[in-house]
């Protein structure tokens, strides 16, 4: 069958160009439609998309839209990348709690930041379902937009959408383990269970050897390196840049089981243990992992794709070359699930029973079996108790922020904010939701008017 992609927060311009680069490395016939509410940016997705089509001689049919409705229509397959507001409102999720003695390297999956965010994205993902289901009810349909297990989680209670989560991180960990054993990722299989930027790599094995004990010689090693360097160096600086994702491997060492996506994101789940951010000697989101540094590659990266626009200008080499980013995979599994290929990738679906000692229904990290039948979760032993707790309580504020989200409830935002445990009373919480709330206030229509708790417009 000839695919019709439908891709809706085209103006993510990287992600679009990724797609694209994946699709023109295919060569098949395929409809892409890109679709953004930023007529700007649409623009630049769309005439990069095209450059990139023509460039490589590929019959790829592209067509743009501010109006999804306008394309959906006959879409076998629909990917979501938006992001409301953007990296301006994304400042303000990390900066506005930074006031607060809270400081965020991400600020977009779970802490103050995350719930923001979701407020934003709740309404926006759960409009677009019930415009899937309306005109393209039989597409696949995936979600790389963050908070990952909110959006997903929202969406399947409100609307009963089949929408699937996707991201690169379990993926791109695997890899990095693989490099820290010293052998070819393709030698290396795993299972990694537990929620989208908080998934645990349970088991490791290379060439059907468990490389567990390996891995936990190595942890001790860095360990030991690490405690040496931050005691010997002249600066906190020259120690921190020698440091790799050292919370992640004490981690493991604590667990038996490695945390991705890495310390960006996983820090973020334990904000008791980074007081004020403080981090290895520096500070979260400013020193370590800096947010503003973050957003203006941002910028930047956009800046010069626009560019590249100009007529007389052509889309350099190295826009075709092959990179690892958000868009990987997702290709493969739709191939995956068109020819019954029955491959194996990391995916986030409700708890349907392959994770037994989890809430059912939550949205979790797992792996599942691309088949004609869509993605199948495949069953997994219960989690030790340890790491059970990791994953309960922050499924538990999932379905707090959700609730918040689809209700437009202050007092649910700031219960979400007291179990977080960012925040050092709830006093500081109330604070902190009023803050977020009105510096948000025009991408928030569902907190425009009191919640059933309390006194109905």
């Amino acid at each position: 069958m000839q695919e019709k992609i439908v891709l809706i927060g085209a103006g993510s311009v990287e992600f679009t160009r990724g797609i694209v680069r994946d699709l023109v490395s295919q060569g098949e016939e395929v409809d892409l439609a890109l679709v953004d509410i930023n007529p700007e940016a649409l623009a630049v997705a769309e005439n990069i998309a095209r450059k990139m089509v023509e460039g490589a001689g590929v019959p790829i049919q592209i067509s743009a839209s501010l109006d999804r409705r306008e394309v959906l229509s006959g879409a076998t397959a629909v990917i979501c990348m938006i992001a409301v507001g953007g990296r301006r409102a994304w400042e303000q999720d990390v900066f506005i709690p930074r006031k607060y003695g809270i400081y965020q390297p991400v600020g977009d999956s779970i802490t103050p930041g995350g719930a923001s965010r979701a407020f934003r994205m709740v309404p926006a993902m759960v409009s677009i379902a019930e415009d899937v289901l309306d005109l393209a009810p039989d597409a696949l349909f995936f979600n790389y937009a963050n908070p990952m297990s909110v959006i997903c989680r929202a969406v399947r209670k409100a609307t009963g959408a089949n929408l699937v989560g996707l991201c690169i991180g379990v993926y791109g960990v695997a890899g990095y383990l693989a490099g820290a054993l010293g052998v070819d990722r393709s030698r290396l299989s795993y299972t990694a269970v537990g929620m989208n930027h908080l998934t645990w790599f349970t088991n490791v094995r290379v060439d059907d050897t468990c490389a567990m004990s390996r891995l936990r010689e190595i942890a001790k090693q860095r360990r030991t390196e690490r405690e040496n360097l931050l005691s010997n160096s002249a600066s906190p600086e020259e120690a921190f840049a020698q440091l790799d994702n050292p919370f992640s491997w004490d981690l493991f060492e604590l667990f038996g089981a490695f945390p991705s996506a890495l310390d960006r994101h996983v820090v973020e789940f334990f904000p008791h243990l980074f007081h004020e951010g403080n981090y290895y000697g520096q500070k979260l989101g400013v020193g370590a992992f800096s947010l503003e540094q973050m957003v203006a590659n941002g910028d930047r990266l956009f800046n010069d794709m626009k560019a590249m626009t100009d007529p007389s200008k052509q889309v350099s080499p190295d826009y075709f070359a092959a990179h690892e980013g958000e868009h990987t995979q997702c290709l493969e599994i739709i191939d995956s699930i068109r020819a019954d290929a029955k491959r194996v990738y990391s995916v986030n679906l409700p708890n349907t029973g392959q994770i037994p000692n989890l809430a059912s229904e939550a949205v979790i990290e797992c792996p599942a079996i691309a088949a004609t039948e869509g993605l199948i979760p495949i069953k997994q032993q219960p989690l030790p108790s340890a790491l059970l707790c990791t994953l309960a309580t922050r499924l538990a504020w999932v379905e707090t922020v959700v609730e918040a989200a689809l209700e437009g409830s202050r007092e649910k935002f700031i219960q979400a904010l007291v179990l977080d445990g960012s925040v050092n009373s709830i006093a500081t919480a109330t604070k902190l939701a009023d803050e977020l709330l009105a510096a948000h206030a025009e991408h928030l229509p569902q907190f425009a008017c009191p919640t059933a708790h309390e006194e109905k417009c």
